[in-house]
């Protein structure tokens, strides 16, 4: 099977723990605020709203990148960059609202930095690609 065909459907069976994570996101702020406190909340929310985001941004990514023309091997490359830079941006937030602390750097805020250049060189590339075919 071709990447194109593959990744989209790990990014959608994704979008199923994005919505597990709504779910649990809505328990807490409900029923169980005092778990979590201001600081873990601010991240829960924006772990699950990065995901959320960026995998239906990944969904159009999937559409366009026959489009530009990459090889087999160029596109696995390049689509398993962008969901790898899901997973690290928005799970950056999770690892920071679980060992992080309030003003302070931590692995968490450092794979969320690492999941947005994967990010970003998966759109270049994408971006490249479709100029250099059209």
């Amino acid at each position: 099977m071709e990447a194109t065909e593959i990744l989209p459907i790990i990014a959608i069976v994704s979008v199923v723990t994005v919505e597990f994570g709504g779910h649990a996101l809505l328990r807490f702020i409900t029923t169980d605020r005092e778990k979590l406190g201001e600081f873990r909340e601010r991240f829960f929310r924006a772990g699950h709203a990065h995901a959320g985001v960026l995998l239906v941004l990944s969904l159009v990514y999937f559409l366009y990148l026959p489009r530009a023309g990459f090889s087999d091997g160029l596109e696995w490359l390049a689509g398993a960059a962008l969901l790898a830079g899901v997973l690290a941006q928005s799970g950056g937030f999770f690892l920071h609202l679980a060992v992080g602390r309030q003003g302070a750097r931590s692995p968490g805020t450092m794979l969320t930095r690492g999941g947005a250049l994967l990010l970003a060189a998966a759109l270049i590339a994408l971006a490249v690609g479709l100029a250099a075919a059209a």
